[in-house]
């Protein structure tokens, strides 16, 4: 019997399993699929605070990337088998004035809470991107960005929370789906699978897109909703052509966009292992993985219009994701107030991979009793059951 269930073995999950292990919990990590099968295998691997709003979520994201270097330091990252850890920053450009004053505005309202940026004329843009187009109104250069191997960081994790810290222990079942709640009275105390009942003191519900399910196993309320979105990878190009992760202004602007539509806007990034991907889309068509041939050309499209050396490369594939979308934009973080030993962490939409050490650093405090270092009333689920009340 382990002390905590966590359901999913998505980039959050396996951080929830990682630091749960780490504060001394005995942690059973279950999953329908592998490690990283869901959006987590489908993303880029963005460790971002440059797309952040100030306040709450940007208080996570600044948590969190400190939280990833210190993963590097703790053999998680590092090594042959680590997940390919690159603080290269992000590079934030506008097209015309009025996107530059929006985006100096936001960069100044960020760094008041901690996020570094540094803003970047026009005739300076190419010292940093020497392959971009020219007529750019400017930028901002956020050092702090980074990216990983989201599938590896996912995998490292469980592996290296798997290793015994001499405290709790970390397990992974792979291959069993949740097919409900176990409950004494009111509380929570496992998972039944189609392999078993799996008894456990607490719950975790990291799964992802599908936490909404899980919630309404336990007859409670989680507005969670898929957000589609494609990525177009090139063939590898042996010159490095892009140094930092690159995006249009306009980014900022689809994720926090409440569309059902179709949103796309420019955001380019090289690999250590040669190809480029491009991105990002979204619309809300529920579960439907058709490849949308007209998305990809747009997002071939805009690609070129910000680094016309593109145009000289192939697109050798392409794949989609679902995004846990949250009403307000926020994860979902903490222990439900109706169901007593449910503890939720997932809708983190397109930053899941971003927010995973923090989340989890997070609910581990929770469960084990200790002070949370966020506030975490932001992201509590009660704020939706209350709208839903």
């Amino acid at each position: 019997m382990p002390d905590v269930v966590v359901i999913g073995a998505g980039a959050v999950g396996a951080a929830c399993a990682y630091y749960a292990a780490r504060a001394g919990l005995d942690t059973l990590v279950v999953d329908r699929g592998s490690v990283a099968a869901g959006t987590t295998g489908a993303g880029e691997g963005n460790v971002l605070v440059s797309d952040k709003a100030p306040g709450p979520e940007l208080a996570l994201a600044l948590l969190s990337r400190d939280l990833w270097l210190g993963l590097t330091e703790d053999g998680v990252g590092g090594g042959d088998g680590g997940f390919e850890y690159e603080p290269k920053g992000g590079l934030v450009v506008a097209r015309t004035p009025h996107e530059l004053a929006a985006l100096t505005a936001l960069a100044g309202a960020q760094a008041e809470q901690g996020a570094e940026h540094v803003v970047v004329p026009a005739d300076a843009l190419t010292d940093h991107e020497p392959h971009l187009a020219p007529g750019l109104a400017g930028g901002a250069l956020y050092p702090q960005d980074a990216q990983v191997q989201p599938a590896l960081a996912a995998a490292r994790l469980i592996r290296r929370g798997a290793e015994r810290f001499g405290r709790g222990t970390l397990m992974l079942r792979t291959g069993v789906t949740v097919t409900g709640l176990l409950r004494v009275g009111e509380r929570v105390t496992g998972v039944a699978t189609d392999h078993g009942d799996i008894l456990a003191g607490a719950v975790v519900n990291a799964a992802g897109t599908w936490g909404g399910e899980i919630a309404a196993m336990a007859g409670t309320t989680l507005p969670i909703l898929p957000r589609r979105g494609f990525v177009l990878v090139t063939e590898p190009i042996r010159e490095p052509l892009i140094r930092h992760k690159v995006y249009t202004a306009a980014y900022v602007t689809d994720v926090a966009s409440d569309s059902e539509s179709l949103e796309t806007s420019a955001v380019v990034e090289a690999t250590p292992s040669g190809p480029v991907l491009i991105g990002a889309s979204r619309e809300r068509v529920g579960f439907d993985r058709t490849t949308s041939v007209p998305v990809l050309e747009r997002l071939a499209r805009q690609a070129v219009e910000l680094f016309p050396v593109l145009a000289g490369y192939r697109a050798i594939r392409a794949y989609c994701g679902f995004r846990p979308y949250c009403p307000d934009h926020l994860p979902v973080i903490g222990q439900d107030p109706a169901v007593p030993g449910l503890h939720h962490a997932c809708g983190h939409e397109g930053a899941g991979i971003g927010l995973a050490p923090a989340t989890g650093h997070l609910i581990a405090q929770t469960l084990t009793g200790a002070v949370p270092d966020l506030d975490l009333r932001p992201f509590l689920p009660g704020r939706f059951q209350e709208a839903h009340r």
